[in-house]
């Protein structure tokens, strides 16, 4: 059995459907042409390539705040999608629990975008998070983690990092950011996205400068606590990107089907609590 045979859940994905949800007034991106994907073209992608489960990520390009088309999807998938939204630092418990009700998993906080600062505030919703069991899933870049730390552990909510973290390929294994989230997952206080390494990297794919950061992301936090995503459609990508290839990488990466089946199945199936419906 190959990887495209093998029981699959993608973590990181994004859908943009500005015909039926048209994106915002005057926000900063609108993602148009080949970095588009709607729904259905998605849903043709997971089908093709064997992929039984898939968690959205609310896109901060394109929609905001905007949570309609993500929910709109999750809720047409059969229970096949799960979601993380995005919310304002002031959102309210009631909110939470209405998305929550909706499919959606876990609120994503995006620092590698807007900064450390524009989440000062962010400790009650946190702490609201924490008390919904919802996930915070955080996208820092460089040290950043450093400045958001003392919030994120105070919470108590359960974390997950995008994108390996996103550490700088200039600065090396050493670099305090990234040491930070090397010790987060020895002390087994979060999860980590094993995805999209074309932003960890300096060089074209296969991103082989981004490897090392990946297997001493594996050895700090386990296979337990490691999951994998593609980013699809590839947002504002430098070059071009392949669903397929994205796997046969994860795959020579990952040449135990055993260590495979722990990232691509079992540990995001009981994190994201996908059910067993298409399971084999």
């Amino acid at each position: 059995m190959n990887i495209f045979d093998e029981a699959k859940i993608d973590c990181h994905n994004h859908v943009f459907d500005p015909a039926r949800f048209p994106y915002p007034q005057g926000n900063f991106y609108q993602p148009a042409g080949q970095e588009r994907g709607t729904p259905a073209q998605f849903m043709q992608v997971l089908d093709a390539y064997g992929v039984r489960y898939a968690l959205l990520v609310e896109p901060n390009s394109g929609y905001d705040l905007d949570n309609r088309c993500l929910l709109d999807t999750i809720g047409r998938s059969g229970g096949r999608l799960k979601g993380m939204a995005v919310v304002g630092n002031d959102a309210q418990r009631s909110e939470l629990e209405d998305l929550k009700a909706c499919g959606v998993v876990g609120i994503a906080f995006n620092p590698a975008l807007f900064g450390t600062a524009y989440y000062a505030d962010a400790a009650r919703l946190l702490e609201r998070l924490a008390q919904l069991d919802l996930i915070a899933q955080v996208q820092v870049m460089d040290d950043q983690l450093l400045d958001m730390l003392p919030m994120l552990e105070a919470s108590g909510a359960r974390l997950i990092f995008d994108h390996c973290g996103r550490p700088n390929p200039d600065a090396g294994l050493e670099q305090p950011g990234f040491q930070a989230l090397l010790e987060m997952g020895r002390a087994s206080k979060a999860h980590v996205k094993i995805s999209s390494f074309s932003k960890l990297s300096r060089q074209s794919f296969p991103h082989e400068d981004a490897w090392p950061y990946v297997r001493a992301l594996v050895d700090a936090f386990t296979l337990d606590a490691c999951v994998w995503g593609t980013d699809w459609p590839f947002l504002r990508a430098a070059e071009r990107i392949d669903y397929g290839t994205l796997l046969k990488l994860i795959e020579h990466l990952f040449p135990n089907a055993d260590d495979r089946r722990k990232l691509l199945w079992e540990t995001p199936r009981a994190l994201f609590g996908f059910g067993a419906r298409l399971d084999s």
